[in-house]
């Protein structure tokens, strides 16, 4: 039984440590390719995936298009590939950010929330990448243009697959299912960090 806890509670609690993003973003946007014969970045994701929520984000410089991000193997090498939708935004306000990931252990809830931009201050993201599941909300664009080559929007895209850009987005009610984020600043107004185990973990995820 130890044993057992052991190899489940450290690698649990290594995806759990690699999700505690924005609040360790890395410096510098990562883009990914699209083509099923290589990924055009070495970035492997853990597998899991965690939740973002605001009550409202301004972004300008929204690009959108397909991509893929990878699990490492067993051995080291690719393993799972996922596709994803990636969004780019060149500077972002989120109201009322929320981040979670669960990190259950054997027997025991647990939950990581991440909160920032709760009072007049916003959350402020700089060359802001997120690779997603998943995207709910009501979103404006400003100036929208469907259907582009996504080549056109990042050279590390497939040529003749769809992308999508506009000078200017606001999402309100944002819900967001994500496998990676990466930005070149991020400043966390009111920063708060808590695991929350247990009972405590019921109901703490961001939606």
């Amino acid at each position: 039984m130890q044993d057992r806890f052991d190899s489940q509670g450290r690698t649990r609690w290594r995806r759990f440590a690699a999700m505690m993003v924005p609040a360790t973003a890395a410096a510098g946007a990562i883009l990914f390719g699209m083509s099923t014969g290589a990924i055009a970045s070495d970035i492997t994701v853990s597998g899991q995936t965690f939740k973002i929520g605001a009550d409202r984000l301004e972004g300008d410089g929204f690009k959108q298009y397909g991509g893929i991000v990878r699990e490492k193997g067993k051995d080291g090498k690719s393993g799972q590939v996922h596709p994803v939708a990636l969004s780019e935004i060149s500077s972002a306000e989120l109201y009322s950010l929320c981040q979670s990931v669960r990190a259950d252990l054997p027997g025991l809830p647990v939950v990581l929330t991440i909160n920032a931009g709760e009072g007049k201050e916003p959350a402020r993201a700089k060359d802001l990448l997120i690779a997603m599941d998943s995207l709910n909300g009501n979103a404006t664009f400003t100036n929208i243009r469907i259907g582009r080559d996504a080549t056109d929007l990042n050279p590390t895209a497939q040529a003749g697959s769809f992308g999508q850009n506009s000078d200017h987005v606001t999402i309100t009610n944002l819900q967001q299912v994500s496998r990676y984020t990466t930005a070149a600043t991020f400043n966390l107004v009111g920063l708060r960090l808590k695991v929350n185990v247990g009972d405590d973990a019921k109901g703490k995820e961001c939606f």
